[in-house]
């Protein structure tokens, strides 16, 4: 049996000069900086086969799906509402107010405002429905930070929480939160509907030329973290 990879992408750097937390505002576009990080996203998937591509709606993401699409035949771009961005309280608000908190924009805030666990049973919908309609095969997800990181808890075993996410990285979850232009694979084994993926962390797209070929190195999944010890794989 062939595994199904689902490649995370989180969108490229965004123009946003004001600095403020822009979350499902309209108008933000990818930085020249952040078309940089969409072309060498689209460079280091160029080895995979990918099945199809699909993207938050939001701008940023579709312009650095539109880049992997280019150098992919997947078939047309397929947005998808399971994967965009947080909904919170903090959007069009300085981003040093949610800097302050660690990113913790969740703690205080009720509905309509997303919780962790909203965010991580849409990503989850979405790994249903690719699993299912591309068993077997490979494909790439561009979407959002606070998205990848629910997911990749989830996958080692971990709830969904405020706490968790300002914690992750000494939870050994990721090295650190995933960078703009990065890659963060999920790699599923089996066919069972409980699995839970192995998780294998970022590759940075803002490497140089001469880094490429390692990174291309890294997504032949030699280094794939597994879920730890004594975590149920249903769930």
């Amino acid at each position: 049996m062939n595994p199904t990879r689902i490649f995370l992408v989180r969108h490229g750097q965004v123009h946003n000069p004001e600095n403020i937390l822009y979350g499902r505002l309209p108008g933000f576009r990818l930085s020249e900086t952040g078309r940089v990080e969409a072309e060498r996203v689209a460079r280091l998937l160029r080895p995979h086969p990918l099945a199809a591509v699909f993207s938050s709606p939001l701008d940023r993401a579709l312009e650095t799906a539109r880049a992997i699409a280019r150098l992919h035949p997947a078939g047309a771009i397929q947005p998808s509402d399971y994967i965009t961005e947080v909904y919170t309280p903090f959007e069009g608000r300085p981003t040093r107010e949610a800097d302050a908190l660690a990113g913790d924009v969740y703690t205080g805030s009720s509905a309509p405002f997303e919780q962790p666990e909203d965010v991580l049973d849409r990503t989850l919908g979405f790994f249903r429905q690719v699993r299912q309609r591309y068993f077997e095969r490979e494909v790439a997800a561009v979407t959002h930070g606070d998205v990848i990181v629910f997911a990749a808890l989830w996958a080692c075993g971990l709830s969904a929480s405020a706490a968790h996410k300002v914690n992750f990285s000494r939870l050994g979850v990721l090295p650190g939160y995933p960078a703009t232009g990065s890659i963060t694979t999920f790699t599923f084994l089996a066919a069972a509907a409980g699995e839970r993926p192995r998780v294998q962390p970022g590759v940075p797209a803002w490497c140089g030329a001469a880094e490429i070929s390692t990174d291309l190195e890294v997504l032949d999944f030699g280094q794939i973290k597994p879920p730890p010890r004594g975590y149920p794989a249903a769930g």
